[in-house]
């Protein structure tokens, strides 16, 4: 099998592979530029393996006129820079001995040993510079039938990095195949070693559980996370029930997936995910407004078109129901809406807290008339 892809034939590329290639190293492409392209699926990053030393890449890619970068050379990897693009280049490694995450390794000058050290058989595919696919593992077969498993033991992949507990399910809803559900023996081993998850940062959580939210349909992976027991160890209290109709939802009103959306449909405890203050607050948002009665115009008004037309469909997705497309109208008419009485409209006569008061009570009255009442009629009500 052969990869077709403008960024394999891209110069810049093919100069950074020549640098190895032309002194008689390896340069294969691996990981996802190669899932991805064999999927048809956008490629971000292009990742090297090579069995030259991390030295050596650093000498051969300055020799070729390239800028090398030592960004991870502890771990083998050195970043070379062609043409502004950069491409991540690692030396084959094998384990020789592992702590969890942490592991002592060692380079190797064999393809098999560096794909035994992967995640999952659709990451283990290499393809070198003429885009011929390398399948050290046998993971093509899985890869064509959209099936992720976990390299040779799936309980020892885990142990070495409990993160991969998340991926399995991230990878399930962006490269799985839904019908055939997750792999049986990939599960059984994320069962038996979910307390591991509690020992990972939040930030890698919370990364990790943001691009499984972001997926285009995440409900099967989060409700086989349910079963599993995962989802109780990374957000507490959570439920997924509602999830399933809003991906539904938001097909229906043709907008974008988004994690901050999703993570309100479930629900639970953030406490043990590292947000940011902007996440965090557009959650709180969206949450209160799920349990308000507040009116989808007042929301609009109060919160922004997209937060008010985002709790309209969470609001149906706990339901059940399909969404009333007049209430995104409504939502969309009080985001616009410009409130007409000013401060200085009801100075001298109120100051201070009375004014404050005031304004707010008249600004209530507009809302509930629909934005209808002008300045005229507003200003007579005092």
């Amino acid at each position: 099998m052969k990869l077709t892809a403008d960024w394999i034939t891209r110069s810049e590329t093919q100069a950074v592979c020549a640098a190895l290639t032309d002194a008689g190293f390896q340069a294969l492409f691996v990981g996802g530029c190669v899932r991805n392209t064999l999927y048809d699926a956008p490629v971000d990053d292009i990742d090297i393996s090579t069995d030259a030393t991390p030295d050596k890449v650093i000498e051969l890619a300055e020799g070729a006129g390239l800028r090398a970068v030592p960004t991870g050379i502890d771990h083998g990897t050195i970043t070379v820079v062609s043409d502004h693009t950069p491409h991540e280049i690692t030396t084959f490694r094998r384990d020789v001995e592992t702590f969890g995450r942490h592991a002592v390794v060692a380079f190797s000058t064999d393809v098999t040993d560096d794909a035994r050290r992967r995640d999952f058989t659709m990451n283990a595919l290499y393809a070198d510079p003429a885009g011929h696919v390398i399948d050290p593992l046998n993971g093509l077969p899985d890869l064509q039938a959209r099936r992720v498993r976990f390299i040779e033991d799936p309980d020892l992949r885990i142990r070495e990095d409990y993160l991969r507990i998340l991926r399995f399910f991230r990878f399930h809803a962006w490269y799985g195949d839904a019908d055939q559900g997750l792999d049986a023996e990939g599960l059984a081993a994320v069962a038996a070693n979910a307390d591991g998850l509690d020992h990972l940062s939040r930030e890698r959580v919370w990364t990790e559980l943001r691009k499984l939210l972001t997926a285009p349909d995440p409900a099967p992976s989060v409700a086989a996370m349910r079963s599993a027991g995962v989802l109780a160890h990374v957000l507490p209290g959570s439920d997924d029930i509602a999830l399933a109709p809003l991906v539904h939802l938001e097909r229906l009103a043709d907008i974008r997936p988004d994690p901050i959306r999703r993570m309100a449909a479930l629900g639970g405890q953030v406490d043990a995910l590292r947000l940011s203050k902007a996440q965090a607050r557009q959650l709180d948002h969206l949450r209160d407004g799920m349990g308000s009665l507040a009116l989808p115009a007042a929301l609009g008004y109060r919160l922004g078109a997209d937060t008010a037309r985002d709790i309209v469909l969470l609001r149906a997705a706990q339901m059940g129901q399909v969404f009333d497309p007049a209430d995104l109208i409504a939502a969309k008419t009080g985001a616009d809406a410009q409130f007409p009485v000013k401060a200085a409209d009801l100075m001298p006569a109120f100051q201070g807290a009375a004014l404050g008061a005031k304004l707010t009570t008249l600004e209530g009255a507009w809302i509930a008339s629909g934005f209808t009442l002008t300045k005229t009629e507003l200003l007579a009500q005092i």
